[in-house]
């Protein structure tokens, strides 16, 4: 499912169709870059379809609330958990992801919930915004991401990201520029 690109512009598939599987990378005439496609049926598939969806915000906002139009669910909540300084290209890092709000979850005790990101680096963000969702005593986690860049992630883990995150939809290897970042 994964590809290997140096920069992907990632869509997250045909909100509108449970069944749809729309290109997900807009290849503006370049040949070397595959296209990638999200598979709404994954995430709902013989796992079940989960209770909540919360997006990381900013970025994960936008996958977070196609997907739970795909999905049908109404329940959709944000959490603002952040590990850049910037919104600039290659931005740095703060030390440590910083939380702003971590009641905006609400109560998820007992609930199945999918977590969802734009991109994923080293993955501290989405492993902070797992413990506060965990935390709120969701019975069930799981995650989705759009991109994983895995140059940052291979450089502080010795270990495949899937072995952590549930859905990803592409490996790249570089900045990822998002078609709801040139708004």
């Amino acid at each position: 499912m994964g590809s290997d690109v140096t920069q992907a512009e990632v869509l997250a598939g045909d909100p509108n169709s449970l069944s749809s599987c729309a290109p997900a990378i807009d290849t503006s005439g370049a040949t070397d870059r595959p296209g990638v496609v999200l598979d709404w049926q994954a995430l709902a598939g013989p796992d079940g379809s989960p209770d909540v969806v919360v997006g990381l915000l900013r970025g994960g906002m936008v996958p977070a609330v196609l997907l739970a139009h795909a999905l049908r669910l109404r329940d959709v909540r944000a959490i603002d958990v952040t590990h850049t300084a910037s919104e600039s290209v290659n931005a740095a890092k703060t030390l440590r992801p910083t939380v702003r709000n971590p009641r905006s979850l609400g109560n998820l005790r007992g609930l199945d919930v999918l977590v969802v990101d734009d991109v994923v680096g080293k993955g501290d963000t989405i492993a902070m915004a797992t413990d506060l969702v965990r935390s709120a005593r969701a019975s069930r986690v799981r995650t989705a991401v759009c991109a994983v860049n895995e140059l940052n992630w291979f450089a502080t883990k010795d270990h495949d990201p899937s072995e952590v995150l549930n859905y990803i939809a592409v490996r790249c290897r570089g900045w990822v520029i998002f078609p709801w970042e040139r708004l």
